[in-house]
């Protein structure tokens, strides 16, 4: 049963509302004149290659010009994945960030051991690395904790290869040897070769998590690559190949839908990915100390989760976490019943999740909250629908209850910002986006989708 519940607006929080305006973002400061002449290390970041490889050197120039540096340059750092930027600073000194980028383990081994500030991953961190860096910080709190974009694991095959959509089953089936010719797919005969990342890739345990899971096995025979662009470059010239890469990395292969248990085949863009509905989608990160001693660190980290960060995030490929209105191309799928509740409306490319087993925000959603009510000032007539969403449960009314209480969860946090949604709806556990089973698919269904409309 669809529960809707419709809130008044009061007329002075509406006039204030309409008259706010968006929270000034204030550029870094510019350097200190504690420079000295010759190399000042402001930062070193250590990590994820997907994050290192292009993103993190384009967000550390992009801090650095806003700084004020010039002649901002980059080259090789030494060893292979490593990269030194380096920006002139007035007349004598210049400045400069390592980024290391040998996959998200050594990242929070570089932060215990002090050789690095921050350290980049492409998945969360792991219950070891939170109890290496106890002591040192809480790597679950929102002031260690930075979701920095989103990414979609892209399922790449050669430009010719017939083969459309693939579960996430199948594709575990795939790489763990249990499908070996790709008739067994609806393809053309013929073997099929796997191509993966290499084991210290946030990459791969992304992929090892979200598909192999611990029932599957990465087949022997697969080539691994340290690189994304090296992988997706070897898969598209092998008419037999399938490999995973971040969204980011597609370059010429081909990109195929992946559904995940009776949840609908989405292929990956900026709407499936940023709201997370695509059954392959990431968050990166960037973990630091919660109180770091290096003041550069938390000003660059504000700087990469702001507007003028997250614009880079979006040229360098990877999909921002700037709030957008956008038509589902699946709109006219849905259910009757669901399409009057969204009549006219636009869904907003941002879902709110909640950690496991309670109704607490997550870090990301917490951060999206201040996002949404920049997109509301910004967008004064705009009218809010809040949409919860649940996992299946054994009694129906109790999985149309929790999600309608979901709903009303982001509401409160959203009214205590003075931003007063038109409805709130509780949606039960219809239109899941992920498998039924397992914690992570019950995660990502407990969820709150956010739809607007223009005020008449």
């Amino acid at each position: 049963m669809i529960t809707v519940i419709m809130n008044i607006r009061e007329h002075v929080l509406t006039f204030l509302l309409l008259f706010s305006s968006a929270v000034a973002v204030a550029a870094p400061a510019p350097f200190s004149d504690d420079l000295k002449p010759g190399d000042n290390r402001i930062l070193t970041i250590h990590g994820s290659n997907t994050i290192g490889a292009e993103l993190a050197p384009n967000l550390v120039k992009a801090y650095l010009r806003a700084k004020g540096a010039t002649d901002i340059r980059s080259a090789p750092a030494g060893e292979e994945n490593e990269t030194l930027i380096t920006g002139q600073v007035g007349t004598m000194e210049r400045v400069s960030v390592k980024v290391a980028a040998h996959g998200s383990g050594t990242g929070f081994k570089g932060l215990k051991s002090g050789t690095a500030d921050i350290a980049a991953a492409s998945r969360p961190a792991k219950e070891k690395e939170a109890v290496l860096l106890q002591g040192m910080t809480d790597v679950r709190s929102p002031a260690s904790e930075h979701i920095v974009g989103i990414d979609g694991l892209a399922i790449i095959v050669h430009p010719d290869n017939p083969v459309n959509d693939l579960s996430v089953e199948e594709i575990a089936q795939i790489f763990s040897g249990g499908y070996t010719d790709w008739s067994e797919l609806g393809g053309v005969p013929g073997p099929i070769h796997v191509y993966a990342r290499d084991d210290k890739s946030g990459t791969w345990d992304s992929f090892k998590g979200m598909v192999l899971g611990k029932t599957h096995q990465l087949i022997d025979s697969a080539r691994r690559f340290e690189s994304n662009a090296d992988l997706s470059d070897a898969v598209s010239v092998d008419a037999g190949g399938i490999g995973f890469v971040g969204l980011s990395s597609v370059r010429l292969a081909k990109v195929v839908s992946v559904s995940d248990g009776s949840a609908k085949s989405l292929l990956p863009n900026k709407l499936t990915v940023a709201t997370e509905d695509y059954a392959l989608s990431r968050r990166l990160y960037m973990y630091t100390d919660d109180n770091p001693a290096n003041p550069y660190v938390s000003e660059f980290i504000q700087f990469v989760t702001e507007n003028q960060g997250q614009k880079i995030v979006a040229d360098t490929g990877f999909i921002s976490q700037e709030v957008k209105a956008v038509v589902p191309e699946y709109y006219s799928e849905l259910p009757q019943d669901f399409r009057e509740i969204t009549d006219d409306a636009k869904r907003l490319t941002i879902n709110f999740r909640f950690y496991e087993g309670s109704a607490k925000l997550d870090n990301k959603a917490l951060r999206d909250l201040d996002r949404l009510v920049g997109y509301v000032n910004q967008h004064p007539q705009a009218e809010l629908v809040l949409v919860g969403f649940g996992d299946k449960k054994k009694d129906e009314a109790r999985s149309d209850l929790l999600s309608k209480l979901r709903a009303m969860a982001v509401r409160r946090e959203l009214v205590r910002k003075g931003i007063y949604p038109q409805a709130s709806v509780g949606y039960g556990d219809n239109l899941p986006v992920a498998s039924l089973t397992g914690n992570d698919g019950k995660t990502k269904n407990r969820r709150v989708e956010v739809w607007v409309r223009q005020a008449s």
